[in-house]
């Protein structure tokens, strides 16, 4: 089961881009399709945002955490990233854990509740 994840986020189209933002998004989810066909990746998930003055949309990668580093690397998905770029404002990338993985960061949380002093009470 997949302990990690990858979250690529997108704001706004850049205006007059909007074909080429659609093209791209299609491409970027058959490259998707094809990591977890070939189980490069566990799944993936796509969410599309309503307006709201936050991200417009979510690309949620989940694997391994040796298999979203490689797919990091893949010179399709940086062609892509470059891509995205391109056409849309506010794109962000970061890396996280999910499932099982999650106690790990969860712990590290605990631990250091243990060892932080704790602020009085008012």
């Amino acid at each position: 089961m997949a302990d990690r994840t990858l979250c690529l986020t997108w704001g706004q189209v850049a205006r007059g881009r909007e074909p080429c933002a659609m093209e791209v998004f299609n491409r970027v989810i058959g490259y998707c399709a094809k990591l977890e066909d070939e189980q490069r990746i566990e799944r993936f998930d796509v969410l599309v945002l309503r307006p709201g003055g936050g991200p417009n949309g979510l690309l949620l990668l989940y694997g391994t955490h040796r298999q979203l580093d490689a797919v990091q690397e893949d010179e399709r998905f940086l062609a892509f990233t470059l891509d995205a770029q391109l056409v849309v404002d506010e794109l962000g990338q970061t890396e996280g854990w999910a499932n099982a993985g999650v106690a790990q960061p969860m712990g590290r949380f605990q631990d250091a509740l243990s060892t932080t002093p704790r602020q009085a009470s008012a």
